[in-house]
């Protein structure tokens, strides 16, 4: 039975690692497309490719990944990483910074937050959304929900997904102008989450 479950275990930790080597590269290109996807959706009209050589920049401690955009040689803008824990979990957001520090648009690149509810930062904040954040420069006014006497407003039933959001795209400028804004402008402390997401914000 030993020489059985020996043998077992080494046929299948050798087809799990051949699986792995047949999928990590296309894996990687799928990522690799997605990320410049939506470089291309936050800082239009580049010539050049952001996603190739990113800029490392720490801030406080973190560090953000920046893309720079060019067009003819010329500096356009960047788009900058950010993550900050929302109600789920990690929220990660890219967000295109034109040369002047004004925000064009943004990606939603990854979260945990409650369907329907949090997960509705994908589009709130766009252009034309009840949050919009585009055109907005950070650096003049910080990004804050008006909950908190500031002028965004809070997705419905989100206030602590809203307040992570604007935290992430308040770093992002930081990072992107490498120099410190009030990173608690955009979120307040956040007390354990209950289980359902809208019992916290009110």
């Amino acid at each position: 039975m030993m020489l059985s479950l020996t043998g077992f275990s080494v046929v299948a930790g050798a087809l799990l690692g051949w699986v792995n080597s047949v999928t990590a590269e296309p894996i990687a290109q799928a990522n690799a497309k997605a990320l410049s996807d939506a470089i291309a959706v936050v800082i239009p009209g580049f010539d050049n490719n952001p996603a190739e050589s990113p800029e490392t920049v720490d801030v406080d401690g973190v560090t953000y990944k920046v893309y720079k955009a060019t067009k003819g040689g010329e500096f356009i803008g960047a788009a900058v990483e950010s993550s900050a824990n929302g109600f789920g979990g990690a929220l990660t957001v890219l967000v295109g910074f034109d040369k002047d520090g004004n925000i064009i648009d943004y990606s939603l690149l990854s979260h945990a937050e409650t369907p329907g509810l949090g997960s509705k930062a994908a589009d709130w904040f766009k252009k034309g959304g009840k949050g919009d954040i585009t055109g907005k420069n950070p650096g003049e006014q910080p990004l804050v929900v008006s909950k908190d006497g500031g002028q965004i407003d809070a997705i419905t039933a989100s206030t602590i997904t809203t307040r992570a959001f604007l935290l992430a795209v308040n770093n992002a400028y930081a990072a992107y102008k490498n120099q410190n804004v009030d990173t608690t402008s955009g979120a307040t402390q956040q007390a354990a989450p209950a289980t359902d997401e809208s019992e916290t914000n009110e």
